[in-house]
């Protein structure tokens, strides 16, 4: 076992390294000039579509806008926005933040491009329902099936771990450290809730994470702002210690794969996804006339996540200063922050936020591992079994010791994303027509609105 573990190790220092985070970061820059830097210009029109209930209902698609943004939220939102954050800052440092900011940024037009493929390209399934993401745009847009095939497996395969068995882990984790819950229980608690949802399909998962996944965050980041309010005083120095230290002799030592530079954006694409092709497959199935629409609802995704949420965890955990002491792990250095502003307060907090956010994704990840699946066995009546599998697996997840799953997934998601960069640079001229097109549409919209308010 532990020569599996250390060739995968091996496997994914090599998938992981400085090639693929150049390519990802590079295919999201290269988005963001080719779109005239969407993500800017239109964000405050995207923030309203977030927010609006005027979408039409009777566009195709099975789930709202908003319930395939928090699927997708969902799925991107876990352990990575506490605990891969604290990582970021235990091994490259507070500039590290930065250049999660910055790699979030540029995901942004990179989610866009993912988004907007995914509805232009998907397809209704057997059972009538909609089925798009990377594995469809590269077969029917880009004319490559065979790396459709190769996307698709890898997003299966990937699914039970850093969908599913790692979360579940960390879960049943935390339960065991903060409250004394054992570990199968938990594993089965959380099988219950997973199979109460998931068997339900993409309809379900898309109610449950709406009402879910908003009040998680929201719970989080209030919990935040409390720590940033209350320690004002903090908040110049700890932002100075980010920038200063994000251009560092450490930071630029190795150009563009320095170390600061390097956990920075690895672990800001890691929380985020942008790049990876997940969260289109969730874009796909949301009811929309038009796909630019959806894509700028989809982009907020990275808003939120990156800049917002991990955002959160990084700034208290520079203001606390508890980064600097060795005997504190990545894994507790969260906690550890919080504890120094609220008191024992603080890892409830974070235990909390944990649970919350662990479990969401699982239930998005759900939803991608299925989609695959149906990619690679069309026949509907074999999806049912994946899903029975996957719930499954919640309970030997959180009950079983898998690192050697968490470095196979890890494994899984690097693979997936190249493909997927394949497509959105061999399509970004569809992205670039359909972007235009949907433009043509939002000032005939405006002018409408224009023209009923001085009717008024």
């Amino acid at each position: 076992m532990d020569a599996v573990q250390g060739f995968l190790d091996k496997i994914g220092g090599i998938i992981w390294g400085p090639p693929l985070l150049i390519l990802l970061v590079g295919t999201g820059i290269f988005l963001t000039f080719r779109l005239g830097f969407i993500q800017v210009r239109l964000l405050p029109y995207s923030l309203r579509q977030v927010f609006s209930k005027n979408h039409d209902k009777k566009a195709d698609g099975d789930i709202s806008q908003f319930q395939a943004l928090m699927t997708a939220m969902a799925a991107t939102v876990g352990v990575g926005n506490i605990v891969g954050v604290a990582t970021a800052v235990v091994m490259g440092g507070p500039g590290a933040i930065f250049w999660m900011w910055l790699a979030g940024f540029f995901g942004m037009a990179t989610k866009y491009g993912e988004a907007i493929l995914a509805v232009k390209y998907r397809v209704k399934d057997s059972q009538g329902q909609m089925a798009g993401g990377p594995m469809y745009y590269l077969e029917h847009g880009l004319k490559q099936k065979w790396l459709g095939i190769l996307f698709a497996l890898f997003g299966a395969l990937a699914a039970f771990g850093i969908g599913n068995g790692t979360q579940a882990k960390a879960v049943a984790d935390v339960m065991k450290l903060t409250f004394n819950v054992p570990h199968w229980a938990t594993g089965i608690g959380l099988l219950i809730f997973g199979a109460l949802v998931i068997l339900g399909g993409i309809k379900s998962i898309g109610k449950v994470t709406a009402f879910f996944v908003p009040i998680m965050a929201l719970f989080y980041f209030i919990a935040g702002a409390i720590v940033v309010v209350m320690n004002f005083n903090l908040v110049p120095a700890a932002f100075g210690l980010i920038f200063s230290d994000a251009f560092s002799g450490q930071a630029l030592a190795g150009g563009a794969i320095g170390t600061v530079i390097r956990f920075g954006v690895a672990r800001g694409l890691f929380s985020n996804e942008a790049g990876l092709g997940s969260a289109p497959i969730a874009a796909a199935a949301a009811r929309t006339d038009l796909p630019g629409r959806q894509a700028l609802i989809s982009m907020t995704q990275v808003l939120f996540d990156t800049i917002i949420i991990c955002s959160i965890t990084g700034v208290t955990i520079v203001m606390s200063g508890q980064w600097k002491d060795p005997s504190i792990s990545a894994g507790d250095l969260t906690a550890a922050a919080f504890g120094t502003f609220l008191g024992s307060a603080g890892p409830y907090i974070v235990a909390i936020g944990l649970i919350f956010f662990a479990s969401s994704t699982i239930l998005g990840w759900s939803y991608y591992g299925e989609k695959c699946f149906q990619y690679l066995v069309p026949n509907q009546k074999y999806v049912r079994f994946y899903r029975i599998a996957f719930v499954g697996f919640i309970f030997v997840g959180a009950t079983a010791t898998l690192d050697i799953v968490w470095t196979f997934a890890d494994v899984m998601n690097g693979l997936m994303a190249i493909p997927n960069l394949i497509g959105l640079l061999g399509l970004s001229g569809v992205i670039v027509y359909e972007t235009k097109r949907f433009h043509v549409k939002m000032k005939e919209e405006e002018a409408a609105k224009a023209d009923a308010k001085k009717a008024a």
